[in-house]
């Protein structure tokens, strides 16, 4: 077992020179007395220039946090990840997302039996889904694909299909259904017609209640309007086949315990996007991600983004003890990624007890949050330069737009550079409200342009950055057991519901409880 961080040598070196340099770091005279911060503190790593110069750490602070890391075992954690080691100790699975993007005939060194024989059915399934992708693509009666499907199901197929709609199919509409709430699927229902319209409903057990009663709403208006053909409309993301095929679903795609929902995007999970964008378009997802899992896997630590990226949000969260990241995507089309961002992060890193069930004396995952970049400095900016409380914030640029609109691209990317320079370098003013005190952290990662490959590598790049702060924060990143006591609660109380049946409840829920039936 690895050492947690609190138990190594760097972790009292790291506390001491926070207390020394690190809280009193400032970036406009750290720039003046190192001309060279931005090389040294700036990388290319697949399809992403990041620059973390302008974030509150020096070389000092990073070859300790760089010896933090080797301390805690992190390459012997990462190393038995790829090899399909069981890393996910509390549910006893091996963590293979990373399978679901490696070529055929490429397994990775030192891969146990699991990665082999996964890969294989890997690239079966991959195979079989893209080939019904293509096959829907070509159905011209079918214009509308609905996906239902909650958290990993839905906030990673949503995300991405949202992110590369240039290259959309321009027959299909793709819509994406994920809240109980039925007045967001009798909406949409409202726009459709059944015999143009495929839902396809994503659910490894096929028992998410979310899901399963927005398919069976789903299934009974496709009835009730005279949709004749459920196994022609209906396909099931699931590996509870029997389960489907009771529902009048026939074809469905599988997948792993080895894959976790916030993970999944790369399987079958995947099929809108596939759909959206085609077999090609979707291979090269795959591609970008690979190509910055050979990043992660093989470039030095002092050159490994994901690795730099974790380790400065175990310096922000544990010694500057800043509490939350702003995500700031300068991209209309990146509108949901934080979102995608808050379920990778928080669901994985949301954890109060170590791998081995101890309590931890220091915190873990920070809240992310945010909005796209113009949108966001005309609400939550004026905090971010003049609040009270420092965030850190991530921009995400795209230098090449993906429209031909005169004007518009050069001023956004000068918006996205101008918030990061105004954060840092302030602004003196007598009398205080015009004061911006500066000094305030940023980082920023830039794309060439927004392709499947390069958003692939993105999003590969955050998914090992959170492996890394987890790792030396001794947790186990891949379970999610805090969903699951709702979850338990939910089912009970909506039987109460139907029975008014209020004993053993607690006077709120209880007193809840007798306002929604008075109301009813």
């Amino acid at each position: 077992m690895n050492p947690r961080c609190d138990q190594t040598p760097p972790w009292p070196q790291l506390t001491i020179h926070y207390r020394t340099e690190g809280q009193v770091l400032n970036l406009r005279r750290a720039f003046a007395q190192d001309p060279d911060r931005f090389t040294h503190f700036s990388q290319t790593a697949p399809h992403v220039f990041a620059d973390l110069s302008k974030n509150l750490w020096d070389r000092e602070t990073e070859t300790l946090l760089m010896d933090l890391a080797r301390a805690c075992g992190l390459t012997r954690r990462r190393d038995a990840m790829y090899a399909g080691e069981c890393v996910n100790l509390t549910e006893g699975r091996s963590v293979l997302h990373t399978l679901l993007r490696q070529p055929i005939d490429q397994p990775p060194p030192g891969a146990a039996d699991v990665v082999e024989q996964g890969l294989v059915q890997v690239h079966a399934t991959l195979d079989a889904m893209l080939a019904y992708a293509e096959q829907v693509r070509s159905q011209d009666e079918i214009t509308d694909i609905v996906n239902i499907g909650i958290g990993g199901s839905d906030l990673g197929p949503q995300m991405v299909v949202q992110a590369l709609e240039p290259l959309r199919h321009r027959g299909k509409r793709l819509h994406f259904i994920s809240s109980v709430d039925g007045h967001e699927l009798d909406g949409l229902l409202r726009q459709l017609q059944p015999e143009h319209t495929l839902f396809l409903i994503a659910s490894k057990t096929f028992t998410t209640a979310e899901t399963m009663t927005n398919a069976r709403s789903a299934k009974a208006w496709f009835q009730r309007e005279g949709g004749v053909d459920v196994a022609g409309h209906f396909a099931a993301l699931t590996t509870n086949v029997s389960a489907a095929n009771a529902f009048g679903i026939s074809r469905t795609f599988g997948f792993w315990d080895w894959v976790g929902g916030r993970y999944s995007i790369w399987s079958a999970i995947g099929l809108p996007i596939a759909i959206a964008i085609g077999a090609d378009g979707f291979k090269q997802l795959l591609a970008g991600a690979h190509e910055m899992d050979e990043h992660f896997r093989t470039a030095p630590l002092e050159q490994n983004l994901p690795v730099r990226l974790g380790l400065l949000d175990v310096w922000y969260r544990n010694f500057h003890q800043f509490t939350s990241r702003c995500i700031a995507p300068y991209h209309s089309a990146l509108r949901r990624y934080p979102a995608y961002l808050q379920q990778l992060e928080m669901e994985s890193n949301g954890k109060r007890v170590d791998i081995e069930g101890h309590a931890m004396p220091y915190s873990t995952s920070p809240v992310l949050w945010g909005e796209p970049g113009t949108n966001g400095q005309h609400a939550f900016f004026q905090m971010l330069h003049q609040g009270t409380d420092v965030v850190p914030v991530e921009f995400i640029a795209v230098c090449q737009p993906t429209h031909q609109l005169p004007e518009h691209h050069p001023r956004l990317l000068s918006n996205a550079l101008a918030q990061a320079q105004a954060l840092m370098v302030g602004k003196a003013a007598a009398g205080g409200h015009r004061h911006f005190p500066g000094n305030r952290p940023s980082t920023f990662l830039l794309l060439k342009e927004l392709t499947p490959a390069s958003l692939g590598a993105l999003i590969a790049l955050q998914e090992h950055r959170v492996f890394v702060s987890g790792c030396i924060w001794g947790i186990n990143s891949f379970d999610q057991w805090g969903v699951e006591l709702g979850k338990v609660l939910a089912s009970d109380l909506e039987q109460r519901m139907g029975n008014g049946d209020l004993r053993g409840l607690d006077a709120s829920t209880a007193g809840l409880m007798d306002q929604l039936k008075a109301w009813a």
